[in-house]
């Protein structure tokens, strides 16, 4: 049996039957409520069940709802019951609704077509935005001054920590002097009596040339003069391997000092 149109309640036949809005319609008999324009299952827009076009098609309205106590409850327990469905419906599905995309020749080739308009619009917005969030610094003859005058401080700096760093890497002190004696380079020297392995300290004659001490030192024997960084030496004279015989011009003493802690001025 055929079933009555939605508007004329006449049977429909299968030839021209439109089926809509859970109704069966005549091609004819499928037009706006309002206007009766003839409407196609594209152009249509249902509402209540009933066929509208696009110009005539009800406008829903909206009513203000109070804040009040009793809303703001119903509303809070319609969120809790949200989160408790979502998260069952979470824990149901977990796992699944996930398809595994095969790596094939096609999706590498939309792959690589996605990267390079990804580039290109990179490229464009830098080239729109360039330049702009930077300050242009005008090269005044002040600022080629304070650029001169860092220039200068930067290489005095560099200089003075150059001649730090050579000074402290010309040679090493020794720890001590029991050390220097306790372990001698030379094993003939080492096998003489103790009295031959440092000679007297005998002022040679003057006309010697002036050191200065880089590091400080101790006198250990009466012998010897203490020195401290910085001290200019006198009539400075080599005297034995290590070993030198100098005046001390801060304190005038004279006497044995170790050549590695001096260099010459």
């Amino acid at each position: 049996m055929n079933p009555p149109c939605g508007r004329c309640n006449k049977p429909v036949y299968p030839t021209e039957k439109i089926n809509c809005l859970d109704k069966y319609w005549h091609k004819g008999c499928f037009s706006c409520e309002v206007c009766k324009m003839a409407l196609s299952m594209t152009t249509y827009k249902g509402f209540e069940k009933k066929p509208y076009c696009s110009m005539h098609y009800p406008k829903t309205s909206f009513t203000i709802v109070a804040d009040t106590p009793e809303n703001l409850r119903l509303k809070q327990q319609s969120m809790l019951n949200s989160q408790a469905l979502y998260k069952e419906d979470f824990e149901k599905n977990k796992g699944k609704g996930f398809s595994v995309v095969v790596d094939t020749p096609e999706m590498q080739r939309v792959k690589k077509t996605q990267d390079q308009i990804s580039h290109a619009l990179y490229k464009e917005d830098f080239e729109k935005n360039k330049g702009k969030g930077f300050s242009v610094v005008v090269d005044t003859p002040e600022m080629q001054r304070v650029k001169k005058t860092q220039d200068q401080i930067s290489n005095i700096k560099y200089h003075e920590d150059f001649e730090k760093s050579r000074i402290r890497s010309d040679a090493p002190p020794p720890e001590n002097r029991q050390d220097y004696e306790e372990q001698p380079s030379n094993p003939e020297r080492f096998s003489q009596p103790v009295g031959q392995m440092r000679p007297a300290a005998v002022a040679p004659p003057g006309g010697g040339k002036r050191y200065q001490a880089v590091y400080s030192y101790a006198a250990a024997e009466a012998d010897e003069v203490s020195l401290q960084e910085g001290d200019l030496l006198l009539d400075v004279e080599p005297i034995d391997e290590g070993w030198m015989f100098g005046c001390n011009q801060r304190t005038g003493q004279r006497g044995m000092l170790p050549a590695n802690y001096v260099r010459p001025v």
